[in-house]
């Protein structure tokens, strides 16, 4: 409901996560797109209620999952009657890491391959996927040299501040400097923005 509320005052669209489907008429109510979490992604009776209400859904890969699991979910978003479906990868697990706070890493070769398998558009998350405030920003410029059709990312006025994910939350600055470099390699790659 906060959402909403910020919603109607600024004229923005709001997505946000769902995590059970008995809060799906206070989604349907107040959130334009939908979001599936990765650890929902296979929640099969959330998928089968979040596509019925036909409002757009954000389908996050879940890292553990090959791409055929997740093509298989949104296979079956499509399937129960909502052609509206974004994937977005989020990061999976490997057996080892370059740092031991990361948390995922980011498949961009499964960007292609999604693309290259289905029609739905690909976005790409590096906050939730890298962990790491320094890691954002060139993983976000990678996603969109490599084709992403958008990247989700963790922003707030103090990012140390944040009481959710202050590790990997953007500053206003850093932000607005990221988003100035992806016009830039859009525009190389000859993508619209």
């Amino acid at each position: 409901k906060w959402l909403a509320e910020v919603k109607n005052k600024l004229n923005l669209p709001v997505i946000t996560e769902i995590t059970d489907e008995k809060y799906i008429d206070i989604f349907l109510n107040n959130i334009d797109i939908i979001q599936i979490g990765s650890r929902n992604m296979q929640n099969f009776p959330l998928l089968t209620t979040c596509a019925k209400t036909k409002k757009p859904i954000m389908l996050k890969r879940h890292f553990g999952c090959s791409l055929r699991d997740w093509l298989g979910a949104a296979e079956y978003i499509l399937y129960h009657g909502n052609p509206n479906v974004v994937l977005c990868e989020r990061g999976i697990t490997v057996p080892h890491t370059h740092q031991l706070t990361s948390r995922f890493i980011v498949d961009l070769e499964a960007v292609l391959a999604a693309k290259e398998w289905s029609h739905l558009p690909v976005i790409v998350d590096p906050s939730h996927a890298t962990f790491n405030r320094a890691y954002v920003t060139p993983v976000a410029r990678a996603a969109m040299a490599i084709g992403a059709d958008g990247i989700i990312l963790d922003v707030h006025p103090v990012p140390e501040q944040a009481a959710v994910d202050p590790l990997q939350s953007l500053g206003f600055d850093d932000f607005d400097k990221l988003m100035k470099q992806l016009t830039s390699i859009a525009s190389v790659m000859e993508i619209d923005m």
